[in-house]
Formats: C-alpha cells, structure tokens, sequence
C-alpha cells in the first residue's frame, strides 16, 4: 500500500533513499527478516557513521548516513510487502532517528570547535524542523484516500495493538516515543493548530516542506562532512530553522 493517493504523490527531497529501501525490501520479502530487524539495522548503520565522525573518517560518515536514509525507507516498505504494519515499528523508527540526530550531532561537537549548548540549539531546531515536516505530510496522509494511516495527526493516545505485535510493547515504545516527540509536536501544533482541518496541501508546497524532512537534513551532513565545512553544521541548523514560521504563514495565507 502506497503512503499517499496518486493525485497527492509530490517530489520528496528528503526521500530519495526510497528506491534504495524498495529494492531491499524486496529482497528480503520471502526471507524471515521482519521491518524491526531492518530498523535495528538502520540503527547499526548510524552507529558505524557516528564513529566514522569521530575518528576523523568524514567521507566514510557521509556514506554511512546516506546508507541509514537508504535502509530507513525499506523497514515501512516491508511491513507494506509483508501487510505487517505496526506500531511498535513506527514508534521504534522514531526513537531511532531522533537518539541518532542527537548522536551525530554530538559527535561533531566532539571533533569541532562548536560549544555543546550551540549542538543542543541544532538538535531542538532539527527536531522542530522534522516535526513540522511529519506534521503536514501525515496530515496528507491521513486525508489521501487509500493512504497510510498508521502515524496518526494527534499522537495523545496509545494505540491498540495491531494484528501481530504486542500491546505491551506499543504501550512501552509510545511512551518513550511522548516523552522524546512529545514537546516538539505541541510546539507544532500550537503554531498551526487548524493545520488539520485542510482538505489537502499543493504538490510544491509539499515539496518545499520536505527540505525539512529527515532525509534531507541528513543529506545535508553528508555532504557538509567530507567538504571540511563541519564547523558550520551547527550553526546553519539553527539558522534554517527560520524557515518555519515562513512555511507556516504560507500555510495559514495560502493554503485553507
């Protein structure tokens, strides 16, 4: 099942490790690999990365961040091979990638010259620019006919349990996933609280919206690493946050 209708499908720019993770999902289709073993090991590569990072291997980083965006987009596209959806994989995927966010960025203040309260101002404004990014496309999601509605808009309440996967474990991995996620969304959605109430959003304002998504976020660390510029990650993620309050104007003046 495709996450949008095809009427709603828009260029993604955080999204282009997705043929990479489609043709390693169908590879592991008929195996007994399962999505969380995929996402564990989009982990593993994240790990291998932050290490690269602090050993001085930048190029080494880049590649590896780019591989975790690669195998990041198969664990979903498995679970939709297999119609295994679940909620303890969304909300593993997602403890995953913000513990990640928070480990390269503190591996770069660890190589460079950046202060550690500049590296926690970046990892709140990559959160808060994930955030609006998840905020709108699962919007879209969730009004897209036949779209995936497994992320939901409001994420206030533990879900039940899907076919296959334990209600303990969903309890347990929406708990962390409220207590890592769960400022960052009321930050969100207190700027555009009617966001929701949209019938559907433009194909470019999507598409713009997604150079906050975390493909693209990571694309830009890879690439900033091997270039020499990585005292200047930091900075330039607290400075491309401003991008929000002009993304949610257009939103509320354009977009109803």
């Amino acid at each position: 099942m495709s996450k949008l209708a095809a009427q709603d499908k828009f260029l993604d720019l955080s999204d282009y490790g997705r043929s990479f993770g489609k043709f390693f999902a169908h590879q592991l289709k008929d195996s007994r690999f399962t999505p969380i073993h995929v996402t564990l090991l989009f982990g593993l590569s994240g790990l291998i990365a932050i290490y690269c990072i602090l050993e001085h291997h930048y190029l080494l980083a880049g590649f590896f961040i780019l591989l975790k965006s690669g195998i990041d987009a198969a664990d979903g596209e498995l679970a939709r091979l297999k119609n295994t959806p679940s909620y303890s994989g969304r909300y593993l995927d997602s403890v995953f990638d913000i513990v990640l966010n928070f480990l390269f960025l503190m591996a770069i203040c660890y190589v460079s010259a950046t202060s550690i309260w500049f590296t926690l101002l970046a990892f709140i404004s990559i959160q808060l620019q994930g955030t609006l990014y998840n905020y709108y496309y699962v919007i879209l999601r969730n009004k897209s006919v036949g779209g995936d509605s497994t992320s939901k808009i409001f994420e206030y309440k533990t879900p039940r349990a899907l076919p296959g996967e334990s209600q303990k474990s969903v309890n347990i991995l929406f708990s962390i996933y409220q207590i890592v996620y769960g400022t960052f969304d009321k930050i969100i959605h207190a700027l555009d609280a009617d966001a929701y109430k949209v019938k559907t959003f433009p194909n470019w304002f999507m598409t713009v919206l997604s150079l906050y998504g975390l493909g693209f976020q990571l694309l830009i660390i890879a690439v900033m690493l091997p270039l020499g510029w990585i005292e200047f990650i930091v900075p330039f993620f607290i400075f491309y946050t401003a991008l929000i309050l002009g993304l949610i104007w257009i939103r509320k003046r354009y977009i109803k």
